[in-house]
């Protein structure tokens, strides 16, 4: 049995959630290998919404093993706060949720280099970091010298490994702060910290495994695996649009990384993309409309982040960004998700080509500043008026649905197997 992944291939947002829970059912594993509590995934579940941001969407089928990876950064509070929301609401969580012994952890010293980073002006547009530790846990496991990772917490020196670094965080810390928030950067107490954080290493001790080990004899096992990404592949920290992206591999390419099973095994690669496009922060976004049309998306679409509220910018459906990260994550099929946001539009648009200083492109640019400066090429198409929500076979869809679709698979050269036409599962279309 091979392993299918599935990818979002915009900014992140693309309900990459909905469709995880939708596969759930033919695999027996699903995998969250890379980012952290910045990722936000909104399931419907029985009538109920539910928010996840580290834990796999997979738990809410109780016969699913679950496995958050060694690419993931774990902050403890946020793990264990959605453990009680979904038991409380009467999901089970024992044995079938694993969280790597390899896994980097959150501190509090994470949160105040976020803080400070952040407010040091060196850039005159924020890279839209979620204020959660992520970067710089990811840049202290890079440097190697000041890292914790899960199983660490569980091992006779954690509390020399706290105190260690404690005592090098309250160097560097003051450093990073400006003029203005010298009197801000209180010390870190060491003693605080590593209490507080073995009362969550009990917590989560049941969860503790080696994972990369267990999915390598589960690949041996040739059992069904199901991958699930975060974010999404624009937002890559190697391929993305940096330096306005996140702090690890979110496209395909971090896959076998993230998770340590090779990339030979993944026989299926499902990007997830909007019928139209999102971004939360800044950097450029080419087809963003800033205008009333890119508000009626947003308030049909509920483009509001899931983690932090943040309005999202919207704009019509980029096929150039789209097939460049279909490219690189080597996907062979698509998912279209809130194809139903589009209806009542007279016309959609899609952009089909750039033009960059006066000179017609049909790559991505790898440089930001010249990914500002292109004027998206459109192709226009009629639109529909019909509410699609309720649509459940494809052939019922209204025909110029339907003409978007095609058109959509045949600028990017993929085919598109399932569409959504609204959150449920129920409202799910499997293309003939």
């Amino acid at each position: 049995m091979s392993a299918t992944c599935v990818i979002g291939l915009q900014w992140g947002d693309e309900a990459k959630g909905k469709i995880v829970d939708f596969l759930t059912e033919q695999n027996e594993i699903v995998v969250r290998y890379q980012g952290g509590a910045n990722a936000g995934h909104t399931i419907v579940f029985d009538g109920q919404k539910f928010k996840l941001s580290l834990i796999p969407s997979g738990i809410f089928r109780p016969q699913v093993q679950c496995i958050v990876a060694n690419g993931v950064v774990i902050n403890p509070a946020s793990i264990l706060q959605e453990i009680t929301q979904l038991t409380a609401n009467g999901i089970h969580i024992g044995s079938n949720l694993m969280i790597s012994d390899r896994a980097h952890v959150i501190f509090p010293w994470h949160f105040e280099e976020d803080r400070l980073m952040n407010n040091m002006g060196i850039r005159s547009e924020a890279i839209g970091t979620t204020m959660r530790g992520i970067g710089p846990c990811y840049r202290d496991k890079v440097g190697r010298s000041l890292a914790i990772r899960f199983g660490d917490m569980f091992r006779s020196d954690f509390r020399e490994k706290v105190e260690g670094i404690v005592a090098a965080k309250n160097r560097y810390l003051p450093a990073l702060a400006s003029d203005a928030l010298k009197d801000t950067v209180p010390p870190l107490n060491a003693t605080e910290i590593y209490q507080q954080y073995s009362e969550y290493a009990n917590k989560l001790r049941p969860f503790l495994a080696d994972t990369t080990n267990y999915l390598l004899d589960a690949v041996d096992a040739g059992k069904a695996i199901l991958f699930e990404g975060a974010q999404g592949a624009l937002l890559d920290i190697d391929h993305g649009t940096f330096p306005y992206v996140t702090s690890s591999n979110s496209s395909g390419v971090g896959v076998s990384s993230g998770s340590g099973v090779p990339a030979s095994f993944i026989k299926r690669m499902i990007g997830i993309v909007k019928a139209y496009t999102t971004r939360v922060g800044g950097g450029p976004f080419p087809t963003e409309l800033n205008n009333e049309l890119g508000q009626k998306i947003r308030d049909r679409g509920n483009e509001y982040g899931t983690v932090t509220k943040r309005p999202r910018r919207c704009g019509w459906f980029d096929a150039v960004a789209v097939r460049y990260t279909s490219r690189l994550s080597g996907v062979t099929e698509l998912s279209l998700m809130l194809l139903d946001v589009l209806s009542t539009f007279d016309e959609i648009k899609v952009c089909t080509a750039y033009e960059l200083d006066g000179k017609y492109i049909e790559y991505f640019p790898s440089n930001v500043d010249d990914l500002s400066r292109v004027k998206p090429v459109y192709e226009t198409l009629p639109g529909w008026a019909d509410d699609i929500s309720s649509i459940n076979s494809f052939n019922n869809l209204p025909e110029n649905a339907r003409k978007y679709i095609a058109r959509l698979s045949e600028i990017i050269k993929i085919p598109v197997r399932i569409v959504s036409v609204g959150p449920s599962r129920e409202q799910t279309i499997v293309c003939p």
